[in-house]
């Protein structure tokens, strides 16, 4: 994984100098910062309108008691297109772009969900409509959660029934 990091940290930034000045001398030095700032500027209004689109989603899910858990991956997808918006470059405006596209986060989080399911331990994740369902698993199987504390050292035989079973309640 470190390698990976270190990977992007240098290839990004060569790519998009590399860009820059492929673009730039196509269509100048000025254009070329404009298209910069415009980018930057549509980034910033979609992200608003697209944001503000998924936290209502996100409200309206959890009024019906679900977890919404779909609009927060794609708040976290919008999240960083907006970030990658900002960053000045043409690769990472293209990426930024990209992820501003509900089927492309869509495809994001059913292969998300896949990679989590088929290394998640306790919880299994599948994606319906539009959002993901966790639960523990229990192969149809009732799954039932609670405390216990045991009481087979007790000598109250009081509150004990049939076969040394107690029927105290806390």
């Amino acid at each position: 994984m470190g390698y990976i990091i270190f990977i992007l940290l240098l290839g990004v930034p060569m790519v998009e100098i590399g860009v820059f000045i492929e673009v730039g001398g196509l269509i100048g030095l000025w254009p070329t910062i404009a298209v910069i700032f415009i980018t930057a500027a549509i980034g910033t209004g979609l992200l608003r309108t697209q944001g503000l689109a998924v936290m209502y989603r996100a409200q309206e899910a959890m009024s019906r008691g679900e977890m919404p858990l779909a609009q927060v991956f794609d708040g976290l997808c919008l999240l960083f297109a907006g970030a990658l918006l900002l960053t000045p470059g043409f690769v990472t405006d293209a990426v930024g772009f990209l992820l501003f596209m509900p089927p492309l986060r869509a495809l994001l989080g059913r292969g998300l969900a896949g990679f989590v399911a088929k290394r998640g331990g306790a919880h299994t994740w599948s994606q319906g409509a539009n959002d993901f369902e966790a639960g523990p698993k229990s192969d149809g199987a009732s799954v039932i959660d609670g405390d216990f504390k045991d009481v087979t050292g007790d000598q109250d035989s009081a509150n004990k029934g049939a076969g040394g079973v107690e029927r105290r309640i806390e």
